[in-house]
Formats: C-alpha cells, structure tokens, sequence
C-alpha cells in the first residue's frame, strides 16, 4: 500500500484503522456475515475476511496494530543536525555550485551520521519531514528569450530523433523487415 508524501500512516491514523479492526473483531463474535460488516464499516469485504481469518487464529489480540513498519533511521535530533548542515549550503560541503540535490544531500547523510539511504530514500525522508521539490521563482537574468526561440526552432528539430519509422513496420518477429 502506498501512502501520501511515502509517509506511511501516523500514529493517530494507526489507532484508528484498528479501532475499526476491532470493531468487526466484535462483529465476529456475534456471528454477522462479512459483507454486512464491510458495508456498515466502510471497508472492503477482502480486509473483512482477512481479518477474520486473522481473528479465527489469534482472537482479538491478532487484529491489533504491530506499530510502524520500522522506526525511522535518523532521529530527531539528527534530521535537525541534518537541517542545520543543508542552512550551511552545498559549498560549506565541498560542491562547487549552491545547488543541493537527492545525491549530495545522500552524501551528507553518509559522512555525517554513517548511514546508508538510497536516493528514494533521501527524498522519502525529506518529504516526511516537510520539504518539496524546489523551483526557482524567476527566470535567469542573462537568459535571451530570442536565442531560446530560434534554438528551439531551428536546432531542436535537428537534434530531436523521429518518433515514428518512415516506413510502415511490422509486429512479428519473424518478419524480414524487423531484423
């Protein structure tokens, strides 16, 4: 299951989705059919007789929340550590330009807390904790509109491969045409 922003479920919403398992626990031990506890619940009828094949196992104690998937790899205090060295700019890191990226924020994480993340990964946690992707507000002072205009009409197409054959081709793979 995916979820918003690859923030997982917060603790309150957890709670919640097992009240709800709960309350169909409750409804199994009166004996009422799957459907009518998806439909008054809200719920598919495939989680219903999920979790009622979970409850004929464990009881109610098998409908309970496990709690989140994994706790997170860096805690609080270094995700503000973390803050506090992307405030100082990608220079401060060694990079040549102000720009922070998914691989140089990675980087950052590897030498400064020792843990490994995936460029997924970075972003995931960035995410979660209320960045964005960052888009410049104004154009570039130096950019020539007229130069941008003329390469897109005159050195773009030349650049830019044709999307379709030239000649008709043909889906089989024994076909001479497609070797």
């Amino acid at each position: 299951m995916r979820y918003a922003q690859g923030g997982g479920l917060s603790d309150e919403r957890r709670e919640f989705r097992e009240g709800v398992r709960l309350m169909a626990a409750e409804r199994f031990a009166l004996g009422e059919p799957g459907s009518v506890i998806a439909k008054e619940l809200r719920v598919s009828v495939r989680s219903v007789q999920r979790w009622r094949r979970s409850w004929d196992k464990g009881g109610p104690r098998a409908l309970r929340s496990a709690g989140s998937a994994s706790p997170p790899r860096l805690s609080e205090t270094q995700f503000a550590q973390l803050e506090r060295e992307l405030a100082k700019g990608p220079v401060a890191h060694g990079w040549p330009d102000q720009r922070w990226t998914l691989s140089r924020i990675k980087a950052v994480i590897g030498r400064r807390f020792h843990k490994s993340y995936t460029l997924q990964g970075v972003r995931k946690l960035l995410i979660r904790q209320g960045f964005s992707c960052q888009v410049p507000a104004r154009r570039a002072v130096e950019r020539d509109e007229e130069k941008v205009t003329g390469w897109v009409k005159e050195t773009w197409p030349q650049v830019e491969t044709p999307r379709r054959r030239s000649t008709r081709g043909s889906s089989s793979r024994t076909s001479p045409a497609s070797r």
